[in-house]
C-alpha cells in the first residue's frame, strides 16, 4: 500500500492575490524548491469562473535548445484557441529563426480575440543563452490582450524594468507563499494530524512557513506515535529539512514501491514499460498511478497519465540514497535506459544514460552518428551539451565529426575544417564496417563548409561518390545513412547549380534528396533541396515551371510552419526575380521583402548574393539605376569571397557594369572592364555591357559591333537572355544610326525570345519603349506581347499569371492557338489566312471556335480575355 501524502488545502488568499497580479502584463511568481510555485498555479487555473484561455507551458529541465522551448509554446497558444482545422505544430529546424518565431507568437496572440494568458512553468531550467533576451522581446511586446505568468526558482536574466517602471510587471515571492500559522494548522486539519497549538506553532516556526518542509512533516507526523516530540525534535535548514522527511517518508513506503522509486529516479521522466524494465517486475503503471494519486510528489506529465516525473527535491533524495544503497547497479541500470530510449528514436536521452554508464566509447559513436539526425531535429544546443559532457581524458576521434558539426553552426569556418581533417584522417583507420558511414559524414560536412565559404565548384568532384546509394552495407547502417545522404544530395545540387554544366545534375540531385528526404520522413530536407530546385532549373526550364516549382516549395514550407525560416529563402527570392522578369515589380518585390528576416540569420554568400541580384533587377527594371549598380556591386563583392570560379561571374559582373553605365558613370565602368582577363571579356554578358557603356557614350557604331558578337552567337553567353537584351542594344543603336528597319527587325527578334517566357524585364532595364513603339503593329508576329510591354513601361501592371485557366474540356487547339495570336494585330482575316498559308474559311471556323471557347462575342473581348489567361504565349494550349 503506498503512503499517502497530506492534502492540499485551499489557500484562496493566495489564489486572490495571483489574480490580481494577473491583472498586469506580466506577473513572475520567484522562489526556492518546495515553494508551492505550481500548485498555486494550478489553484489560480482550476478556480471557478476563470477568464480567457490559457497556454500552459512546463519547461523541461536542462532544457538547452531555445527552438524547442519556442515551438511548445507556439503549440500551446494555437491549442489555447481552439483554432478551427488547426494544423500541425511547426516542426524544428537547424538554422532557427528566433526573432521571426516571436514574431510569430505575438501574432497568434493579437490574432486570439478572447486573450490569452501564457503561463510558463520552472523557466528557470531554461538553459539557452539566446533564450532571455528573446522572451524578453516577447514580453515586453505583448499585445493588449494577452498576459503572461512565469514560474522560476531564482531571478532570471530578463529585462522587464520597463515594465515594472510603467506598473506592468507583478512579482510574487517566497515571503509571498510561505504558510501562515492558520494555514499550517488547516493542512494539518485536513491530514488528519492531531497536534497542539504550541506544537503547530513550533512547527510552522521550523519550517518558516515552507511549503514542501510541512507537507513532509504533514507526511511523517501521520501515524507518528508522539507528534508533539518528534515536532520538538525536529530543525535544521531547508535542505536537511527535506532530506530527512524524504527519507523517513520512503522507509514508510513498502519494499516494491521503495525499489520502484530508487531504481527509476536516475530518470527525468518515467513510464510503466521502462519502469518495468528497470525494476525487472511488471505492474510499475499501477504503482505510479497510486503514487500521484496519493500526492506522493509523483505527477503526470500527459492527459492519459503515461508519463510521469518526481518533484525535483524528491528525486535528487532518491538518487542520493541509490548511489548509497546500490552503487554498483548504477551503471547497469543506465545502460538498459538507454538501450529503450535508442529504440525509442530519443537519441539525446539514450546518449546521456550511455555517459551516465561510463559508457564513453559507445557514448562517442552514438553521437557522432546522430549529430545530423540531431542537428535537423533543432537539437545542435542540446548536442553541444552532451559534446561538452565528455571528460577531458575521453577525447574519441568520433567526436572530432561532432565537434565540426557544432563549429559549423556557430560559424566558426577554420575549426571546422580542423576537427574535419581529424574526422578525415580517422575515418580512414576506422574499421571497416564503419569506414564508409564515416566518409560520408565526413564529405558531407565538407560539402556544408564549402558552401558556407563560397567554394561551391571544386568541391563537386570529390564528393561525386555521395550521389549514389549505399550498397554493400546493413539496413541499420544504411538508416543511420540516410540523412547524411540527403544532406549530402542537398548540398551537392546547390554546388552544381553555381556551375552551368552541372545543372542538369543539380537538377537531378536536388530532386532525389527531396525524394529521398519525403521517403525518411524528413520535410525540413525535402523543402530545403526544393526551395534550391529553381535556381538549379534556370536555363534548363521554362519560367513557369521555376515559378511552380518555387510556389510548391513555398506551400510545403507554410504546411510546416517554416514560411518566414531561412530554408525557404532560395525560393522566395527566385520566386521575386521570376516575377521582376514578367514585370510584375510590386508583386515581386513583396516576396523579396518576405525573405528579409531569412536573411538576418548566418546563411552564408550564396543567398545573400541571390537576394542582392534580385533587388538589383527590381531597380534595373524600374530605372533606378544606380540603386541597382549599388546592389549589384554587393553581389559582386559577395562573389569574390566565393572561392573557385563560378558559371554565373559574367552575368553578375556585367549586370554590374551595365548598371554603372546607365547610372552616368561610364568611366569608372570603363576601368572595371579594362582590368577583366580575356576569358571573361569574350562573353556575351560583358559584350552587352560594353555595347550599354558606348550606348551611354554616344557611340551606337561601337555599341552595334560590340553587340553584333552576341545577336551573331559568336560570343558564349549564359542563356537565352543575353542574346535578347543584345538584340535590343542593336536595336537601339540602329535607331541612333537612323536604321529603322534593321532596328525593326532587332526588335521583333527580341521579341520573338521574350515569347516563350514572356519576359518583360530586358525591354524596361534597356529603355525600349521607343524601340516597341516605333515597331508597326501590322509588322511583329507578338503583338500581344509587345502591347503587354508597352503597358508596363508605360506604367500599367501586366495582366496577372496567377488568374485561373479556362477548364480542360475549353482547351484552344494549336490552329486556333496560332490565330489567336495575330487578334491583337490590326491585321484582317484575309492577311492572317496569307501569314499563315490557310484559307480564309479556315481562319474565320477558327475565329468563331475562339470566341466560343473564351465566351465572348468580339475581337477586342477575345484578346482581352486571352491577356488574362496568358494564352498568347508560345507552347500554352489552354
Amino acid at each position: 500500500m503506498v503512503l499517502a501524502a497530506p492534502r492540499l488545502i485551499d489557500r484562496g488568499d493566495l489564489v486572490a492575490a495571483l489574480d490580481r497580479a494577473a491583472a498586469r502584463k506580466v506577473t513572475v511568481i520567484s522562489a526556492p524548491a518546495g515553494s508551492g510555485k505550481t500548485s498555486l498555479l494550478h489553484a489560480w487555473a482550476d478556480r471557478p469562473g476563470q477568464p480567457g484561455r490559457l497556454a500552459l507551458v512546463r519547461v523541461h529541465r536542462g532544457q538547452q535548445d531555445a527552438q524547442q522551448f519556442w515551438l511548445t509554446l507556439l503549440d500551446a497558444i494555437q491549442h489555447a484557441r481552439a483554432t478551427a482545422g488547426r494544423a500541425d505544430p511547426p516542426a524544428a529546424t537547424p538554422d532557427f529563426n528566433a526573432p521571426a518565431m516571436v514574431d510569430r507568437v505575438l501574432s497568434e496572440l493579437a490574432d486570439a480575440q478572447d486573450g490569452v494568458t501564457l503561463v510558463i512553468d520552472d523557466l528557470h531550467e531554461l538553459r539557452s543563452p539566446d533564450a532571455p533576451a528573446q522572451l524578453t522581446r516577447l514580453l515586453t511586446s505583448l499585445p493588449p490582450n494577452a498576459r503572461a505568468i512565469l514560474t522560476t526558482r531564482h531571478d532570471t536574466r530578463l529585462r522587464l524594468h520597463q515594465l515594472r517602471l510603467a506598473g506592468e510587471l507583478a512579482e510574487i515571492r517566497a515571503a509571498d507563499l510561505r504558510f501562515t500559522e492558520r494555514e499550517t494548522r488547516q493542512l494539518l486539519d485536513a491530514s488528519g494530524i492531531a497536534l497542539s497549538d504550541s506544537g503547530v506553532a513550533l512547527l510552522h516556526e521550523r519550517t518558516e512557513g515552507w511549503a514542501a518542509g510541512l507537507r513532509l512533516a504533514a507526511l511523517s507526523l501521520a501515524g507518528h506515535p508522539d507528534p508533539e516530540r518528534f515536532v520538538a525534535e525536529f530543525s535544521g535548514s531547508d535542505r536537511t529539512i527535506a532530506e530527512y522527511l524524504l527519507a523517513e517518508m520512503l522507509e514508510r513506503q513498502p519494499p516494491d514501491v521503495q525499489d520502484l522509486l530508487l531504481r527509476t529516479s536516475l530518470l527525468d521522466r518515467v513510464n510503466g514499460e521502462l519502469a518495468d524494465l528497470l525494476t525487472g517486475r511488471r505492474g510499475s503503471e499501477r504503482i505510479l498511478l497510486s503514487l500521484e494519486d496519493a500526492n506522493a510528489f509523483v505527477e503526470s506529465l500527459d492527459p492519459e497519465r503515461t508519463w510521469f516525473r518526481y518533484h525535483h527535491l524528491f528525486a535528487d533524495l532518491l538518487r542520493l540514497e541509490m548511489r548509497r544503497t546500490l552503487p554498483e547497479e548504477v551503471p547497469a541500470l543506465h545502460r538498459r535506459a538507454a538501450g529503450w530510449f535508442s529504440v525509442q528514436g530519443q537519441v539525446a536521452e539514450a546518449i546521456r544514460h550511455t555517459q551516465a554508464a561510463g559508457d564513453w566509447a559507445d557514448a562517442a559513436r552514438l553521437l557522432a552518428d546522430q549529430s545530423f539526425s540531431m542537428t535537423l531535429d533543432g537539437q545542435s544546443q542540446t548536442m553541444q551539451a552532451l559534446l561538452r559532457a565528455f571528460p577531458p581524458g575521453e577525447e574519441r576521434p568520433e567526436l572530432a565529426l561532432v565537434r565540426a558539426n557544432a563549429d559549423l553552426l556557430q560559424g566558426r569556418l577554420g575549426q571546422a575544417a580542423a576537427q574535419l581533417a581529424l574526422a578525415e584522417t580517422h575515418a580512414e583507420t576506422a574499421p571497416p564496417e564503419r569506414q564508409h558511414r564515416l566518409r560520408v559524414a565526413v564529405a558531407s560536412l565538407q560539402l556544408s563548409l564549402a558552401r558556407r565559404r563560397g567554394d561551391l565548384a571544386d568541391v563537386v568532384e570529390q564528393v561525386r561518390f555521395l550521389a549514389s546509394p549505399v550498397t554493400g552495407q546493413s539496413d541499420e547502417d544504411i538508416a543511420l545513412g540516410s540523412d547524411l545522404r540527403a544532406v549530402a544530395l542537398m548540398n551537392l545540387g546547390v554546388a552544381e547549380a553555381w556551375t552551368l554544366g552541372g545543372r542538369p545534375d543539380a537538377e537531378r540531385h536536388l530532386q532525389e534528396g527531396a525524394a529521398l528526404a519525403r521517403e525518411i520522413g524528413r520535410p525540413y530536407l525535402e523543402v530545403a533541396c526544393l526551395a534550391h530546385l529553381g535556381f538549379a532549373s534556370l536555363v534548363l526550364q521554362p519560367f513557369a515551371t521555376i515559378r511552380r516549382r518555387c510556389r510548391d516549395a513555398i506551400a510545403l514550407a507554410e504546411h510546416y510552419g517554416w514560411g518566414m525560416e531561412p530554408v525557404i529563402a532560395p525560393a522566395l527570392i527566385m520566386l521575386a526575380g521570376l516575377m521582376f522578369w514578367a514585370g510584375e515589380f510590386d508583386e515581386g518585390e513583396r516576396w523579396l521583402r518576405r525573405a528579409e528576416p531569412a536573411l538576418q540569420t548566418d546563411t552564408g554568400p550564396d543567398l545573400r548574393l541571390h537576394a542582392h541580384m534580385a533587388s538589383g533587377l527590381l531597380n534595373a527594371g524600374r530605372g533606378h539605376h544606380r540603386e541597382a549598380f549599388l546592389e549589384y556591386s554587393e553581389a559582386e563583392q559577395l562573389r569574390s569571397q566565393m572561392l573557385g570560379s563560378h558559371g554565373w561571374a559574367s552575368q553578375m559582373t556585367g549586370s554590374m557594369l551595365a548598371a554603372q553605365a546607365r547610372a552616368g558613370l561610364t568611366a569608372e565602368a570603363r576601368a572595371v572592364l579594362a582590368a577583366l582577363d580575356d576569358q571573361q571579356a569574350s562573353t556575351g554578358e560583358i559584350g552587352n555591357a560594353l555595347a550599354v557603356i558606348c550606348l551611354a557614350e554616344d557611340n551606337p557604331a561601337a555599341a552595334l559591333a560590340a553587340a553584333a558578337e552576341v545577336v551573331d552567337g559568336t560570343a558564349p553567353v549564359v542563356g537565352y537572355v543575353t542574346v535578347l537584351e543584345a538584340n535590343l542594344l542593336a536595336g537601339l543603336a540602329h535607331r541612333e544610326l537612323g536604321d529603322q528597319r534593321a532596328a525593326n527587325q532587332a526588335a521583333e527578334r527580341a521579341l520573338a525570345l521574350a515569347e516563350p517566357d514572356r519576359l518583360v524585364l530586358p525591354f524596361a532595364v534597356t529603355g525600349s519603349a521607343g524601340l516597341l513603339a516605333a515597331l508597326p503593329r501590322h509588322q511583329t508576329a507578338h503583338g500581344a506581347l509587345r502591347a503587354d510591354i508597352l503597358d508596363v513601361l508605360r506604367g500599367s501592371s501586366p495582366a496577372a499569371s496567377e488568374r485561373p485557366a479556362l477548364p480542360p474540356t475549353e482547351e484552344l487547339s494549336a490552329g486556333e492557338l496560332k490565330v489567336l495570336r495575330y487578334l491583337p494585330t490590326n491585321l484582317s482575316r484575309p492577311e492572317i489566312a496569307g501569314e499563315l498559308s490557310v484559307s480564309l474559311n479556315t481562319v474565320s471556323t477558327h475565329v468563331r471556335s475562339i470566341y466560343a471557347k473564351l465566351q465572348v462575342r468580339d475581337r477586342t473581348s477575345a484578346v482581352q480575355r486571352a491577356r488574362e489567361l496568358r494564352l498568347l504565349a508560345a507552347g500554352r494550349t489552354r
